[in-house]
């Protein structure tokens, strides 16, 4: 065995409980050894497996990172909700700004209204003066792709 390189043992080595104030000898390297939790006050051990120990606040941290992740969740589901929303504004569609005004010349303001409109028929859309066709045919896309049930054209009798 080399002589000089290995470390000091101790044979009576005290160890403390920071939580109990247990102490007891043992062997070590170290002198003296301070444990935060022993055998006599861990829950394990004691039976009491409803208490929490919480070291340096991790049950905290971990109760924090669940809240955060439930905000995301609920901000998510949020936006989702607004995005199809029927009081959604017709301006924040990003429509060209002729269809726009037309539609607010006409009072409709919102999604919902143009909706309703467009229930009634293309034709009571297409009467709104400065509303054509591609207007009409952009405005959908639009909607469709925003998530909004669309109604269809009816279908004329061929006569």
């Amino acid at each position: 065995m080399k002589q000089g390189i290995h470390p000091t043992f101790y044979t009576d080595t005290k160890v403390t409980c920071a939580s109990c104030g247990t102490t007891w000898t043992t062997s070590s390297t170290k002198q003296e050894i301070r444990v935060e939790t022993c055998s006599n006050c861990h829950p394990f051990f004691t039976g009491e497996q409803g208490r929490i120990v919480d070291i340096e606040g991790q049950v905290d941290r971990f109760y924090k990172k669940l809240q955060v992740r439930q905000t995301y969740v609920d901000e998510k589901k949020n936006r989702a909700e607004s995005k199809v929303s029927p009081k959604r504004a017709i301006a924040d569609l990003e429509l060209s700004a002729r269809p726009v005004a037309a539609l607010d010349k006409a009072g409709i303001k919102e999604v919902g209204q143009f909706l309703a409109k467009l229930g009634e028929g293309e034709q009571s859309v297409l009467s709104i003066e400065g509303f054509g066709r591609k207007s009409l045919i952009d405005l959908k896309k639009k909607l469709r792709a925003l998530g909004y049930d669309v109604p269809e054209p009816a279908e004329t009798p061929a006569g």
